[in-house]
């Protein structure tokens, strides 16, 4: 059962495991790992007060899911907890390449010889599913707090609250995003680059049916386009926009960047319509690459241990991935050595090295090729789309594996 909890009343709460964090992948790891048999203590910071109901429309920040993140949420028996009316499958992905003579590149379930490629969700609607999974989970408790201080000694480790209360487990989880507090408190290096862009997201209506495909345009000065299906004729653009035209970008009003997006879409979608006027956002883009993704009674899982450009949409299933394998080994562990013993998080570690290095040198290599404009450039990207759109066998092992089967 989940026991929402003011950290005032306590003094020292014990668990085998403490998960600093409030999002999906903190959610979703408090829910495997009670799943698994461990007491878990959720740590997220006050909440806010509750909004009045009403119509919250269209969420502008929106995931593609792929296979492994389908099946640890089903496992968690939290897929089937989502309004599926806001979950649009993925049918097909599109790519388009740059300038005249722009290379082509497209992957459909059917050559993936799948059902699905991936889900286009809402963060509302996960977050939603995740909060209703918690309420009957068993053995977790959900503290409200502020983290003050991390100590670790050879058998647990202690989370101090603003409060004067504490946290005590044997494993502390970092779940807390790309400027985690409990990765700076273990001195864990990182490798850091600003890519000089901005995510800027709205929804769309779009004129024509989109029959459940992806698209992405290559644009070169003009940054990455993509919009992503959702349920109905209606679109998620995820722009990763250079400083200068991001800043254009939010100035100007949603109409106008739908009136900027016909270049690339009025072919095949026909006129975009916004959803929500009012409703453009944007975040920094930057690769974030900490040296380890564990120290002594401490993993990291999510945005805490890898931040990736958002071009192949899958930060997020990287952080789904971390945390059903961190389940399997802490799972796994044996009895003499326990959850947060060196080791057992080395071979967590060692499990989500090659996944995540491959994420980013793809997703890094992809968007230095395809962010310059030299025409030696553009003339070798196009033609390897072209490639690549002719190679049946290569295409399908690259789909299957940004599906996570």
């Amino acid at each position: 059962m989940t026991i929402p909890s003011s950290p005032a009343a306590l003094r020292v709460i014990e668990s085998d495991i403490c998960i600093v964090g409030d999002g999906a992948i903190a959610k979703t790891a408090a829910l495997g790992l009670t799943q698994a048999g461990f007491s878990v203590t959720l740590l997220g910071p006050p909440s806010r007060p509750a909004a009045p109901a009403a119509d919250p429309g269209w969420d502008a920040r929106v995931y593609a899911l792929n296979h492994t993140a389908h099946h640890l949420l089903s496992s968690l028996k939290v897929w089937h907890a989502l309004d599926h009316a806001r979950v649009a499958p993925v049918d097909a992905m599109i790519v388009h390449g740059d300038g005249p003579h722009a290379g082509g590149l497209a992957f459909d379930a059917f050559g993936a010889h799948t059902g699905t490629l991936a889900w286009i969700m809402e963060d509302r609607n996960l977050g939603q599913a995740l909060d209703a999974a918690l309420k009957f989970a068993q053995n977790v408790r959900v503290v409200e707090g502020r983290a003050t201080g991390l100590l670790r000694a050879d058998d647990s480790a202690t989370v101090h609250l603003d409060d004067g209360s504490s946290i005590k487990a044997a494993l502390v989880i970092g779940a807390d995003g790309a400027q985690s507090w409990v990765r700076g408190q273990c001195d864990i290096g990182l490798d850091y680059r600003s890519y000089g862009q901005r995510a800027v997201v709205s929804n769309f209506a779009c004129e024509k049916p989109h029959h459940g495909a992806a698209y992405q345009w290559f644009t070169g000065a003009e940054g990455i386009v993509a919009l992503l299906p959702l349920p109905g004729n209606q679109v998620s653009l995820v722009w990763s926009a250079p400083e200068a035209l991001a800043d254009t970008l939010r100035a100007e009003s949603a109409q106008q960047i739908a009136d900027r997006l016909a270049v690339y879409a009025a072919e095949k979608l026909g006129a975009l319509t916004p959803l929500q006027p009012e409703l453009v956002r944007d975040f920094p883009l930057r690769l974030i690459r900490p040296h380890a993704m564990s120290a002594p009674r401490v993993a990291l899982v999510g945005d805490a241990a890898h931040v990736v450009h958002p071009l192949a949409g899958h930060g997020m299933n990287l952080g789904f991935a971390d945390v059903a394998q961190l389940v399997k080994t802490l799972s796994e562990c044996e009895e003499h050595r326990g959850i947060g013993d060196t080791r057992v998080l080395a071979r967590y570690e060692r499990a989500r090295k090659e996944d995540v290095l491959l994420m980013q040198i793809a997703t890094d290599g992809l968007e230095r090729l395809f962010g310059t404009d030299l025409e030696p450039l553009r003339v070798v990207r196009n033609l390897g789309l072209n490639l690549l759109d002719k190679l049946p066998v290569l295409k399908r092992r690259l789909i299957s594996h940004a599906m996570g089967k």
